[in-house]
Parts: C-alpha cells; sequence; structure tokens
C-alpha cells in the first residue's frame, strides 16, 4: 500500500504539473486572447497540429540528407551534383568572378578597452558544424562505425507563443501517459522499484520510452529546450539518468529543419525581398541544423564561398517562456538535484540565450576575435560578410577543416600540436584576453591539414570576465596545480565557489577536484591525456559536492568551467602529450595582477 500510494503521488504530482503549465501558457497566449473575440477556427488548428506534432501522432516529413555536405573531399563533386534539387542559382547582369578566398590583409590589432565590450553569453553552439568531413585517407587507423543517426525531418518551427505553449502541453501529456505506462507495467510484472545506481528503476517517469520522447520532442521545438538538451547530453551519469543521458544523445545529432517556404520568410523578412540579389547561389539543404538556427552554403556575386546561419522564426521571443516551462516541467519530476541550483542556472541560460540569439552581437565578437588573433601562428577565423547579414541572419567566409573527432583518427605529431594548440588558445583566451568563446563544441574548430591551421566558427558564445575574477581564478589554477589547499579554499571563497561555512567533507571534495583538475599542469614535461582519468575522478566527487554544496557557483563558472571541461576532453579524444605547466607558466609569469604583481606562487617548485 506505501508503494501505490507513493505512485498515486508522482502521478499526481505530474498531473499538477502540467495543469499548472498549461494554465501559465493560457494565460500567456495571444492566440488564445484572439478565441475569446471569436476567431476559434485559428485557434482549433493550431491546437492540432502542435499538440499532435509534439506528442508524436504526426511525425512531419522526412528529410533526405545528401552527401555534398564535405566540401574539403577532392572526390566531392558540386553541391548541384549530388543534389540538384536543393541549389538555386541566381541570375544576374554580370557574370560572377570564379570563387576564391579572400586575400584582403586583416585589420591591425586593437587595444582591448578601445574594443567593444560585448558580453556574449551562451550555452552552447548555435550551429554545430559547417561540414560533415571524412577522414584523411593517410590515416592508417580505421574509422570506427557511426552509430545509427535519426533522420532529420523537414518540420515547421513552432513559431508563436501559443503554438510552443501547445508543444509542451503535448510532450507534457505523452510523458504524463508513458509514466501511467511504466508504472501499470511494474504493477503487474512485478518490476523492481529500486536498484543501486539505476534511477529509471526508483522512478516510472525515468523510463526509456520517457527519454525517447523528451529528446524527439525537443529536436522538434528547437529553441532554447533543445539548447538545454544538448547541454544535458554531455554530462555522465552522476548528474542525469541513463536512459535521459542515452536518449539525448539524439539530441546532439542535430534538430529538425524548416521547410524552404519558411526559410524564404525569414530571409526576406531579416535582409529584404532582394536577397537574392547578392548571392550567385544558394543551398536549400542545410549544412547543419541546430537549436536556435540551421546554416546554408552559398556563393556571393563577387566570388565568396560563404556559410548563411539563420535563425529558426519565434525562437529569441520564446526564451523567457521556454525556460520557465522547462524549469515547471523538471521541478515537478524531481529530474535535477538539489545541489545543482536549477534556479541560478536558469537565470543564467536565460541571460546567455539572449545574447546568443542576436547575431549582430556574434558578428562583432567575431571581427573581435579576428583581431585579436591576427598574427597568432596556427589560427584562422574567417570574414563576417555584412552586407548580407542581420539581427537573425549571419553570413561569414566559408572554411573547411576536419573536427576534433576526426583530428584523433590523424598521427600522434599532429594530435599533440592540435591539442597544445587548443589549450594555448584556452589559456591565452582567459588570462591575456579575458574574453573566450566559451563553446567546446568540437566542430567550432576545424583543422586544416594542407595549411596546418585551426580554422575558428561559431562565436555567439563569446564573452568578457573581469579583471578581478580573472587574476584571483589563476590564483586558484596555479594553487590547484602546487597542490596548495589552503590558496585554493581561500579563492573559491574570494570567487564565490564556497560560502565559508561548508563541512569538511565538502571542503575535502572541492579541494580534491581542484586537484584533479591541476594535475595536468602539476610537473613539467608533456602530460599524456591518454592516461587520464579526470572525467571519471570528477565524476566521483561530484556526486559528493552536490549534496553537501551551500551555494550555486558564480555567473561567469557556468560558460568558463564548460569551456575548460571541453578543452581538456578534446585533448583526451585526440590522446595528445601537451607540455601543460609550460603553458600555464607562460601565462602566469606574463600576468599583470590588479593590486600587484609582485607575488610568487611557484617557488620551490621546478
Amino acid at each position: 500500500m506505501v508503494v501505490s500510494g507513493r505512485k498515486a503521488k508522482d502521478i499526481g504530482r505530474l498531473a499538477q504539473g502540467f495543469s499548472l503549465i498549461a494554465k501559465e501558457f493560457a494565460k500567456r497566449s495571444p492566440t488564445l486572447q484572439s478565441a475569446k473575440n471569436g476567431d476559434f477556427q485559428a485557434l482549433l488548428k493550431n491546437a492540432v497540429v502542435s499538440a499532435t506534432d509534439l506528442s508524436g501522432l504526426t511525425k512531419g516529413t522526412l528529410h533526405s540528407q545528401s552527401t555534398h555536405n564535405n566540401p574539403s573531399n577532392p572526390n566531392n563533386a558540386d553541391s548541384a551534383a549530388n543534389n540538384p534539387d536543393s541549389v538555386v542559382y541566381f541570375t544576374h547582369d554580370e557574370p560572377p568572378p570564379p570563387q576564391r578566398r579572400p586575400e584582403q590583409p586583416l585589420p591591425p590589432p586593437e587595444n582591448n578597452a578601445a574594443l567593444s565590450a560585448v558580453e556574449v553569453e551562451v550555452i552552447g553552439s548555435s550551429a554545430q558544424q559547417q561540414l560533415e568531413p571524412q577522414t584523411q585517407s593517410q590515416s592508417p587507423e580505421p574509422q570506427p562505425r557511426a552509430p545509427p543517426r535519426r533522420k532529420p525531418r523537414e518540420r515547421r518551427v513552432p513559431s508563436t507563443p501559443f503554438s510552443r505553449a501547445l508543444g509542451f502541453a503535448g510532450l507534457g501529456a505523452g510523458l504524463a501517459w508513458g509514466t501511467l505506462q511504466e508504472s501499470t507495467k511494474r504493477l503487474i510484472y512485478g518490476t523492481p522499484l529500486s536498484s543501486p545506481g539505476n534511477q529509471s528503476v526508483v522512478s516510472p517517469f525515468l523510463s526509456p520510452q520517457n527519454a525517447e520522447r523528451l529528446a524527439l520532442a525537443l529536436c522538434r521545438m528547437r529553441g532554447p529546450a533543445l539548447k538545454l538538451g544538448q547541454m544535458l547530453s554531455i554530462q555522465d551519469e552522476s548528474l542525469v539518468p541513463a536512459p535521459i543521458l542515452a536518449a539525448l544523445d539524439i539530441v546532439r545529432q542535430g534538430a529538425d529543419v524548416m521547410p524552404r517556404a519558411q526559410l524564404n520568410q525569414v530571409l526576406d523578412a531579416e535582409l529584404g525581398p532582394d536577397w537574392s540579389s547578392k548571392l550567385t547561389s544558394f543551398d536549400y539543404e542545410p549544412l547543419a541544423s541546430a537549436s536556435i538556427g540551421q546554416v546554408h552554403r552559398a556563393v556571393t556575386k563577387d566570388g565568396m564561398d560563404v556559410a548563411i546561419k539563420i535563425q529558426y522564426p519565434g525562437v529569441a521571443d520564446s526564451i523567457s517562456s521556454d525556460l520557465e516551462n522547462v524549469k515547471l516541467l523538471l521541478d515537478y519530476t524531481n529530474l535535477i538535484p538539489k545541489g545543482l541550483y536549477l534556479e541560478s542556472a536558469m537565470k543564467v541560460a536565460k541571460e546567455e540565450l539572449s545574447r546568443e540569439c542576436n547575431y549582430e552581437l556574434e558578428a562583432e565578437s567575431q571581427k573581435r576575435f579576428r583581431a585579436l588573433l591576427y598574427d597568432a601562428q596556427g589560427f584562422y577565423v574567417p570574414l563576417v560578410v555584412d552586407d548580407i547579414s542581420s539581427k537573425r541572419v549571419l553570413t561569414t567566409e566559408f572554411v573547411s577543416g576536419i573536427p576534433i573527432d576526426k583530428v584523433a583518427l590523424l598521427n600522434q605529431e599532429t594530435r599533440n600540436y592540435v591539442g597544445r594548440k587548443l589549450l594555448e588558445l584556452t589559456l591565452k583566451e582567459l588570462f591575456v584576453f579575458r574574453f573566450m568563446q566559451t563553446d567546446p563544441n568540437w566542430s567550432n574548430f576545424l583543422y586544416d591539414e594542407a595549411t596546418n591551421t585551426i580554422n575558428l566558427i561559431d562565436f555567439g558564445a563569446a564573452r568578457d570576465y573581469p579583471k578581478t575574477f580573472v587574476d584571483d581564478y589563476l590564483r586558484m589554477v596555479v594553487a590547484c596545480a602546487n597542490g596548495d589547499r589552503y590558496t585554493v579554499i581561500e579563492m573559491s571563497k574570494r570567487l564565490g565557489f564556497l560560502a565559508g561555512m561548508e563541512s569538511e567533507v565538502m571542503l575535502e571534495a572541492h579541494v580534491q577536484a581542484g586537484f584533479v583538475v591541476g594535475l595536468p599542469f602539476a610537473k613539467p614535461g608533456g602530460y599524456d591525456f591518454r592516461t587520464s582519468n579526470i572525467t571519471q575522478s570528477i565524476s566521483n566527487l561530484g556526486a559528493t559536492m552536490l549534496q553537501h554544496r551551500l551555494t550555486p557557483p558564480p555567473d561567469e563558472a557556468y560558460s568558463l568551467h564548460r569551456k575548460l571541461a571541453g578543452a581538456f576532453l578534446a585533448c583526451i579524444k585526440l590522446g595528445a602529450v601537451v607540455p601543460c605547466r609550460e603553458l600555464l607558466l607562460e601565462v602566469y609569469e606574463r600576468h599583470q595582477f590588479g593590486d600587484d604583481g609582485g607575488e610568487t606562487l611557484w617557488s620551490g617548485l621546478p
């Protein structure tokens, strides 16, 4: 009877949560307001389409991917040859010049203070990649077989508050039904209600079927909800239950794509009805389809090969409501541990997503990085094409290369080089520029083997860090590398990671986590990331910290730790050997602290 009562309570809580969400949707919906005025036809149409689509009753149009997404592959013909229906050519009075890579000089470096302080905080990448590269032929290692991928579908983006509200309502109904089914099955077949380390057995809500419903609905909805799903998909089982984690792998494969008619509406609204006059061709098949937009390849009238990032309609206006509704779902389903401080995470997510949806800010960030790295060997930042860009459309020079997971198939020397350059860039961004691109997506770093250059793309996640924060964070990193417990705790208090009243269990876990992260910087010489168990160690300590944490991390930590973790994971994926301590020491010796530059934290160490 206790078990049955617990099930009834869980289902009641779900029903109450979905009811509150539906009421909140109705209160906010302008479409519902119009229905009150007599427009019931529009209300009914939107209700049926959104609810059935998001609950999975309707499937959308299956979108066929062509194989032309690898321009760096010499065996690939022009995209029109592979999929002639996707590329549209525009005729103009004058014939276009041949395609070229721009050779105009880079801008001179500017003083950081003179650059516009663009605070572009974001979770994740706005377009996951510009191309799907192929393994280099000279690699002796066979390419591992890729897991089955979800086929993207052509489906209109829910763009009004009401259609998005109904989408969440459909998702909620589907999850509630799935929970009821799972509870009934367990009641009949006697499925165990508890099992160590298996949260899906504890809660009928966390069934594999519900996890899949959630992931597919996020791919259909797109926008902030999908962005949160992508963020959760890179966590481990100490934070996210295994069934949810497995299903969210679908989310990383990309969202559904906009139909051509809806895509044209966005381009007309943002660039004007004559936008095609600036191009000689445009490929309607997206190179990538991500959380807030999709990327298309085109050629300008002057022959430049470009990538055009186009934002989904209604996404920017739905950030607040989407996040609030996701929070309601999470609250009423108890999916998120208390130690994650969901309220604080949602606040930061809202700020970051609002900036990410402003492509004008991203364009300024890309120009700023281009200036900062103008003479940096081994890096290239593509040009921004201003006259084909707006707040919701961003056009940049198209660059080729292979992402980090493909570099991992090259020889050891190349892997070491790329790993070193990535870590060098990460340290320089934080401690020298105090301006960092915080999205660690591997496809944002495209290695061009012919020029030994890493092409950097997607700057929607770029943000500034305050001088005082950077000074104290450098002190803490050095203390972690040196095994200095006292300084780690003191800097953690100053930065806001600790409240000062933590238990000894929490302090010990926090300090040990710092030492684990500082391990690559602890000794001179190359650190071999092939033997690293950093992620497992942090995962074990993280579970303890979630139970005993007294305060959320500072706002700056969300984006910063995402990038730092990504840099380490990239080096682990590459199996690189990197002189981490030497790179950190070089940055530290040149750093000018705000209060005084005379401190020495490296004494007594080689």
